[in-house]
């Protein structure tokens, strides 16, 4: 019997050197119409985002996350796109892009407990 939560979650994901197409995933959001739900969760791994390159600048990519995550908590200071829907904030975060923060396909399920299926998702895929 599936959860009775249907969401959608994407893979935010780091690539040093975008040419190479080579990535480290730092993040997770997860949301679910239905439940009028969206989280983000992010964690910077320094070390390892500097084993493939050590020209990032991590200022911005810290900065870029932080946008995300006021974005799809619907903060005001995230700008115009932070006062979107839920939907439309997902959308946003999770299309494709060239630059070297991008997120993975849109992925679906069901879950009884979002919180508890994005803090799974961000375990098992990011940490």
């Amino acid at each position: 019997m599936p959860g009775k939560y249907l969401y959608e979650y994407a893979i935010i994901r780091v690539l040093p050197k975008v040419e190479r197409e080579e990535f480290i995933n730092v993040g997770v959001i997860l949301f679910s119409k239905r439940a009028k739900y969206i989280n983000f969760l992010y964690r910077i791994n320094e070390s390892r985002l500097f084993n493939f390159s050590k020209e990032l600048d991590i200022s911005l990519i810290k900065s870029t996350l932080e946008s995300f995550e006021k974005i799809a908590k619907g903060d005001k200071s995230g700008g115009v796109i932070a006062q979107l829907d839920i939907p439309e904030r997902f959308r946003w975060i999770a299309a494709e892009r060239s630059s070297c923060i991008q997120t993975s396909r849109p992925h679906a399920g069901f879950s009884d407990d979002l919180d508890k299926t994005t803090e799974r998702l961000f375990q098992e895929l990011v940490l």
